[in-house]
């Protein structure tokens, strides 16, 4: 079977689907699609019909693309209010062999999860840390070992129900089946994880336009989050106040005249802009550059504190993604807050070459590292669609009735 799945991360300032397909450990875009977002504040929805009508278009544009329909798809959650917790479970394993499988790593992570969420959370994830083969031996991957019992120590992680369901209602209102849910931080650490990462403890920043998320991830398994209502959109009002123009016109500005950093501005680059009170003042890259400097060092520098608040340990690397980074010169400063080890997302894959797509692209890779240690194969597609869709002329037999049942299910049987 073709492993082929969708994503979809829906943001303040942008809403954006990719459609890719796992070979041999690579990721292969099929599709991308991106427009602008309406109706999210800060990460929230607060207007279900405009994001609605994004999520239409970005859907209809990928399907334009791939010539069949998307039912089925992974989602990115606010990291509002994230509550987090270490939990054990051990399950017998009943097969005659004793050969553990799939069904049973499924089942065991499923038990660490039950009676843990409060009525008012959701499940996000179920992480495990450790297995343990016999209550002795402790191994990473289980699956195919021989043994009487298995046990598992996992870190689970929560969120507000009233903050991941309205992109689970917009999305079962357009027919759309949601196999799995992940905060943007822990997808984004799967598109720009190393060996050496995974070995080690470090921290995620994902810098939105409204928002930014800091993780902590101990050997590739997130201990701990936080949001931040600190992203561009501070950069753009700090450039719209000083010059008296349009928050547009400051957007545009920092995108095509600033630099992440002054030390490289000229200031003979000029450009002329009329500003509110309609006269027409001359802006230098170097006094732009400045101001967002200011901004950047500001954030970053709040940055800093988090990470030292979520973890005592040791940090042996920070890797930063989102769109700000792509601001010229972002390295420059990144490096004078966060030092030499400072990591800048370098997203690989054809097509989506831009850290905006970092967690959209890091989600299809999460949810397939997922499903290869349960041993599952896994497609939006059919098989008859899976020829249609590599040229064969099947029928295309398309269900457009799934309906959403609770995450915590889809979780544990996606």
């Amino acid at each position: 079977m073709r492993k082929i799945m969708a994503s979809l991360d829906v943001g303040t300032n942008s809403i954006k689907l990719i459609v890719g397909e796992m070979i041999l450990g690579k990721l292969n875009i099929l599709a991308v699609s991106d427009t602008a977002s309406k109706g999210v504040k800060k990460g929230i929805i607060v207007n279900k019909d405009e994001v609605m009508e994004g999520v239409s278009k970005v859907l209809k544009d990928a399907e334009t693309i791939i010539g069949l329909p998307i039912k089925k798809i992974l989602v990115t959650v606010p990291s509002n209010d994230v509550a987090l917790t270490v939990n054990t479970a051990k399950i017998n394993i009943n097969n005659e062999e004793h050969i553990i499988t799939g069904s049973d790593i499924t089942k065991v992570l499923a038990k660490s999860a039950q009676n843990v969420v409060p009525s008012n959370m959701e499940l996000v994830s179920a992480t495990p840390i450790v297995y343990v083969l016999d209550e002795e031996k402790k191994v990473g991957n289980p699956i195919n070992a021989v043994a009487n019992t298995l046990a598992v120590k996992t870190i689970l992680t929560m969120a507000p129900k009233q903050t991941i369901y309205p992109i689970i209602e917009v999305l079962e209102s357009l027919g759309i089946e949601v196999l799995d849910i992940a905060y943007s931080a822990m997808a984004s650490y799967y598109e720009l994880q190393t060996e050496e990462t995974n070995k080690t403890t470090g921290a995620v920043i994902n810098i939105g336009h409204s928002s930014t998320e800091v993780a902590i991830f101990n050997k590739g398994v997130m201990s701990n989050i936080k949001k931040l209502d600190l992203g561009s959109i501070n950069i753009d009002n700090d450039i719209a106040y000083m010059y008296k123009i349009p928050l547009k016109d400051a957007h545009n500005l920092k995108e095509t005249l600033a630099l992440a950093s002054n030390e490289l501005a000229s200031p003979k680059n000029k450009v002329k802009v009329t500003n509110k009170d309609g006269e027409e003042i001359e802006i230098s890259q170097i006094n732009l550059s400045k101001i967002v400097r200011s901004r950047i060092e500001e954030i970053l520098t709040i940055i800093k504190k988090e990470i030292n608040l979520l973890t005592k340990k040791e940090i042996s690397y920070i890797i930063v993604t989102g769109g700000m980074i792509e601001l010229t010169d972002f390295s420059l400063i990144s490096e004078e807050i966060f030092g030499h080890d400072v990591i800048l997302g370098d997203i690989k894959e054809i097509g989506v070459r831009h850290n905006k797509y970092s967690a959209a692209l890091g989600l299809i890779k999460w949810y397939h590292h997922n499903n290869v240690v349960k041993d599952k194969d896994y497609s939006i597609f059919s098989i008859e669609e899976q020829e249609e869709f590599s040229g064969i002329n099947k029928h295309i037999a398309v269900n457009d009735n799934t309906v959403l049942g609770k995450i915590f299910s889809y979780f544990f049987n996606s």
